[in-house]
């Protein structure tokens, strides 16, 4: 017994070594060939993955791979959600809402629809593969988004699209399974479930952020000041596991609780300046980190021979889903919220920004888990879409926004701030 743990926590630190280092000089390359961080991990993990060196194998690490990814796209989520302000999400609620929610099914809908017939497999298999693949990661986008002058209004349309769309693509998802796996389906009950987990993983992210703060407060009780960092850390895992627990969304927890310290002022919270400036530091390189880690781990799921055997309808899907299902997502959500007054170059931007990652890749594993007929379709396909969309989407995203002249603050936007800083 002693051996095997000790077996597992030498396995562990070896995967943790070999992502990181492999991650760091991966990302040094990046930077000289400007081409996105996220492409070129992926590429150190197809190289030290089975399908190459075969250094690291997701059978031999099955629970480390796991707990990165799941935790590593929990304060990913939570590190997006600091970047939000109540005040511009206010003014694109109903946008947000309805790329959320009619949004992921729209996709589901188009692309399961397509992926039925080029695979020649039943619709629900399908569908199944369009709910995996229509949620957006906002893992690519928060760091992207830092290093360009967007307007808030814009971005944090996205980042909050990419949050509040993971909790709905996993309803779907995991509806989907059911049927397929023999239950019955009900639109009700489906829409209950998908109200329960986001209204769940809300309610456990306020009382979980509201908390926390108590404890780092200046003014209140204050007793892990100084200690913030850790204390944020506790309660981004607490929260995901608790929400996870009732069966509610943990993303949606966590991202709220990330909400909770980006407007720290709304709430009457202050946090000591070098308490602040410390969390602040340790978040950035912690991010930088479990960015580096997650698309390492994803790369070493990288098998060619699923892919090139699924290759041309693999292309078909990916290419339908961004050339027509995202587009019509977009256009119905975002012409609908009248009180947005959308730019058509911001619709334009909307439809061609949407990066899959984490999420996508976490229920394409866990549906090859199950034993899912059709499952290695499903994970050559979302592959091929995280591959893809990362690579021709994430690398054009500074680009097209210069070319439609929206990379710096618009004067809306401005004013938006001054309230902002008017009222702190």
């Amino acid at each position: 017994m002693e051996n095997a743990v000790i077996q597992s926590a030498n396995q562990l630190m070896e995967l943790v070594g070999l992502v990181i280092v492999a991650g760091l000089i991966f990302g040094k390359i990046s930077e000289i060939i400007k081409m996105p961080d996220v492409v070129l991990y992926i590429l150190a993990g197809i190289i030290l993955g089975p399908s190459l060196l075969n250094w690291i194998n997701i059978d031999k690490y099955p629970v480390e791979n796991q707990l990165i990814l799941s935790f590593g796209a929990a304060y990913i989520l939570y590190d997006g959600g600091r970047e939000i302000d109540f005040k511009i999400l206010n003014k694109v609620k109903m946008s947000v809402s309805l790329l959320a929610t009619a949004g992921v099914l729209i996709s589901t809908v188009i692309v399961g629809y397509v992926a039925a017939r080029v695979f020649q497999i039943p619709v629900y298999y399908g569908l199944l593969m369009g709910a995996v693949i229509a949620s957006t990661d906002p893992s690519v986008l928060v760091p992207l988004f830092k290093s360009m002058n967007i307007s808030n209004k814009l971005k944090q349309t996205i980042i909050s699209e990419s949050a509040f769309n993971d909790a709905a693509g996993a309803v779907i998802t995991f509806s989907l399974i059911g049927i397929i796996l023999g239950g019955e389906f009900s639109l009700s009950q489906s829409v209950m479930q998908l109200v329960k987990s986001i209204a769940g993983g809300v309610l456990i992210g306020v009382v979980a952020g509201y908390l926390s703060h108590l404890f780092v407060d200046e003014k209140k009780f204050g007793i892990l000041r100084d200690h913030p960092a850790e204390l944020m850390i506790a309660t981004v895992t607490g929260a995901y596991l608790i929400s996870d627990r009732f069966g509610f969304s943990g993303f949606m927890a966590v991202f709220v609780v990330g909400m909770f310290c980006g407007n720290k002022k709304v709430f009457d919270f202050w946090i000591p300046e070098h308490s602040f400036q410390t969390h602040l530091r340790f978040k950035e390189v912690f991010t930088v980190l479990l960015r580096m880690m997650i698309f390492v781990i994803l790369g070493t799921q990288f098998v060619f021979e699923n892919l090139f055997s699924n290759l041309t309808p693999a292309l078909i899907v990916v290419a339908v889903l961004i050339f027509i299902a995202r587009p019509v997502s977009v256009i119905f959500s975002m012409i609908a919220d009248r009180k947005a007054q959308w730019k058509w170059q911001e619709v334009v931007y909307m439809m061609w920004v949407r990066e899959t990652g984490v999420i996508p890749a976490a229920l394409s594993g866990m549906i090859l888990t199950m034993g899912v007929d059709h499952a290695d379709i499903i994970s050559s396909v979302t592959f091929a879409t995280i591959l893809i969309t990362l690579t021709l989407q994430a690398s054009t995203s500074k680009l097209l926004a210069k070319v439609l002249n929206l990379d710096t603050p618009s004067i809306s936007d401005m004013k938006i701030l001054n309230e902002v800083n008017t009222q702190a």
